[in-house]
């Protein structure tokens, strides 16, 4: 006869409901009980705590994701190790978000070598003692965001074929290619719109102008990952956002939790 309530039982129901999709009304139906014992059940299993890896020095991602407004998590992944080693909720991502996962992470022993982030202001400064390795591919969704999908003009189209193709070039290579597209656009980029007053005026081209921009601000962050090959520091944060993309699919099969629930099973999810 089954032992309902052994702590063998509710891991599997709970493993179930998270990692095998099945509802509340499936699980209910398969064990005879009501939807509201089958949340009892789950509600009241313990999970079992993380193993902390033993290797100390670590390259690291840490990227943020959110399930809606007010509603987030950070999470710092070890991509050699395919493991997350801090997560915490929270309701926006700033500067003092990233300082405690740094606190969190050196305080359990762990070095810090590099770090792969996001381009977002100021995050980058955390760690300015450290490995700074700027996310490419969320270099491209700035440009692209700036740029659109379909440029409008030519120099809009070349700088985003230009952003484009970062990944397959070095950093002397693409800072030259990036000098000789300012070349040749830089008159058009100084182009000016005036009010009609005849003294105020914006730049006429300010979308091309920022994700121009962004690209030199960052630019001696984007290729870390060819100065220390060593370290094998990854060139985007592509570890954590297939991470984040699972989490999300496997929630997702379960619409309409209270958020602490949710939360509950995220870290069920963060811990495998």
């Amino acid at each position: 006869m089954k032992q309902y309530n052994s702590k063998e039982w509710l891991k599997s129901l709970f493993q179930e409901y998270v990692f095998g999709k099945q509802t509340l009304n499936q699980l209910a139906i398969k064990y005879d009980k009501t939807k509201k014992t089958i949340q009892k059940y789950l509600d009241q299993y313990q999970e079992a705590q993380p193993i902390t890896p033993t290797v100390r020095s670590v390259v690291i991602g840490i990227d943020c994701t959110f399930f809606g407004q007010d509603n987030g998590i950070i999470v710092v992944r070890c991509p050699a190790l395919k493991k997350d080693l801090y997560w915490k909720k929270i309701t926006t991502e700033n500067k003092a978000v990233y300082e405690e996962a740094r606190r969190y992470l050196e305080e359990a022993g762990f070095d810090i070598q590099a770090v792969v982030l996001d381009a977002k202001h100021g995050i980058k400064e955390v760690f300015s003692d450290r490995i700074v390795q700027i996310c490419q591919y969320h270099q491209k969704k700035i440009v692209g965001r700036y740029l659109t999908t379909r440029p409008e003009t030519e120099a809009g189209l070349e700088l985003k074929i230009l952003t484009g193709a970062m990944t397959e070039l070095d950093e002397k290579s693409f800072r030259e290619l990036l000098d000789a597209w300012y070349e040749r656009w830089s008159v058009f980029l100084k182009e000016r719109t005036y009010q009609q007053d005849g003294k105020h005026y914006w730049y006429t081209h300010k979308r091309i102008r920022a994700a121009y921009r962004s690209l030199v601000t960052n630019l001696p962050y984007l290729f870390s990952y060819q100065k220390y090959l060593g370290l094998k520091i990854p060139n985007t944060n592509n570890s954590s956002e297939g991470s984040f993309s699972e989490l999300k699919r496997l929630l997702n099969n379960h619409h309409g939790l209270k958020r602490w629930r949710r939360y509950r099973l995220t870290e069920t999810i963060l811990n495998r």
